[in-house]
């Protein structure tokens, strides 16, 4: 099957992205929005909607294969690309790769991504979201033209065992929006809540006072509406401000994090960016430093890594230095989706754990292509995105792994697909 043509059209994000810089540096929020001035390079404000591109590859029998462009909601941090502008890309989506990618075969769809990953344009690298989009679209393609889901076209190019059971998910949402948690529990979401605590002031509390009453509250409330059968994974993503409020003095995060595990209790914690350094390899070294300190005082929580960890080179380094309990394998930061399947694989290889996150700023489209990298490479959990509404994202990933299930399962049993 081959490439006939390639389209593109604007389309709409599934949140916002946010100048992180800004925020940390104390921006006064108003209302969803925040008055002050955007500091990161391409933000017109601190907070704004994300765009997105969609990208169609239209095959010789007519066919109709979809990726979409995004990035992450803090866009332009911590090494990532800068933020992503639909109208700065259009015109070399429809125009060079579109010229690189007609007439060629979809047979083969690690090698076109890989391609697609390394081609430069007037001496640069594509942006990440745009390498994002355009391998979705590629992994799509190579399915549709096979007959197969994606996670059956990743399971045979890669050699890897897809899972036999819908990845859990990890639902999402703010640590204002307390009413999303009760949907949590009343659907028995494995791991929860993510949160976001970027500010100090505003979501830690000068003494941490407000993420530990965030967590007495949230712990009570999950005991008070819980199922027997239920028993949850507690996920708190503080973006590097708890090694803000100690100065980056490992010995006290490690302790406050320890109070946080007992106030969770019996509920395992998972903490995502305690630490967030200047650069990859201070992060390494504080990672480990951390690590090493909760295992010496026997504090159980688990510590994940997302900032300063970006590409397939960034996490195969945190893998080998054991940096981290878990991975956060964030698709849009890595470019061509070939490599989230790469990183998971690599990071399950090395004894790290693996969650296929990504960004609440994706679309629908981006969010059925991250779950079916989860399926096939066995991820750990995956982040139900888009959006933070809970419900929606969570329909989306599950709805997508079980009708995936299904239709492998049928094909395997009939031998039609190895």
């Amino acid at each position: 099957m081959r490439i006939e043509n390639v389209l593109s059209c604007s389309a709409m994000a599934g949140y916002y992205n946010k100048d992180l810089a800004a925020i940390k540096a104390g921006a006064v929020p108003d209302g969803f929005i925040f008055r002050s001035k955007p500091t990161t390079p391409g933000f017109k404000m601190i907070t704004q909607p994300g765009e997105a591109i969609s990208v169609m590859i239209i095959l010789s029998d007519g066919q109709v294969a979809f990726g979409d462009c995004v990035d992450v909601v803090f866009a332009g941090a911590a090494g990532r690309d800068r933020v992503f502008r639909a109208d700065e890309h259009q015109s070399v989506i429809r125009g060079e790769i579109a010229d690189f990618l007609k007439g060629r075969s979809v047979d083969d769809f690690r090698g076109l991504a890989r391609a697609v990953e390394g081609l430069k344009i007037n001496g640069k690298r594509l942006h990440t979201a745009v390498r994002y989009g355009v391998s979705q679209a590629l992994l799509d393609a190579a399915a549709k033209a096979k007959h197969v889901t994606m996670a059956e076209v990743i399971q045979a190019e890669y050699g890897c065992r897809m899972s036999d059971r819908p990845i859990p998910l990890l639902a999402c949402t703010t640590n204002e929006a307390r009413l999303n948690i009760d949907k949590m529990i009343l659907k028995k979401v494995p791991y929860l809540p993510h949160g976001s605590s970027s500010n100090v002031t505003r979501d830690l509390g000068i003494q941490g006072e407000k993420l530990t009453e965030y967590a007495s509250w949230l712990t009570g409330r999950i005991l008070s509406l819980k199922e027997p059968d239920y028993h949850p994974t507690i996920h708190l993503d503080v973006y590097g401000t708890i090694g803000e409020l100690f100065n980056l003095q490992v010995s006290e995060i490690a302790h406050f994090i320890g109070r946080l595990s007992t106030i969770c209790k019996p509920f395992p914690l998972m903490v995502e960016t305690p630490i967030l350094a200047d650069s990859m390899e201070r992060q390494i070294a504080l990672y480990k430093e951390l690590r090493s300190m909760l295992k010496n005082r026997s504090i159980p929580a688990k510590i994940i890594v997302d900032e300063w960890c970006n590409t397939l080179e960034d996490i195969t380094v945190f893998a080998k230095e054991n940096a981290a309990d878990l991975i956060q394998i964030k698709p849009p930061d890595l470019g061509g989706i070939h490599n989230s399947v790469e990183a998971v694989l690599t990071c399950k290889e090395m004894g790290v754990g693996a969650y296929v996150g990504g960004t609440v700023n994706g679309t629908d489209q981006s969010a059925r292509v991250s779950a079916h990298v989860a399926l096939a490479t066995g991820a750990e959990f995956l982040l139900a995105k888009p959006g933070q509404g809970v419900d929606e994202g969570l329909m989306i990933e599950y709805n997508e792994m079980q009708r995936a299930l299904v239709l492998a399962r049928q094909r395997s049993e009939n031998g039609e697909f190895a």
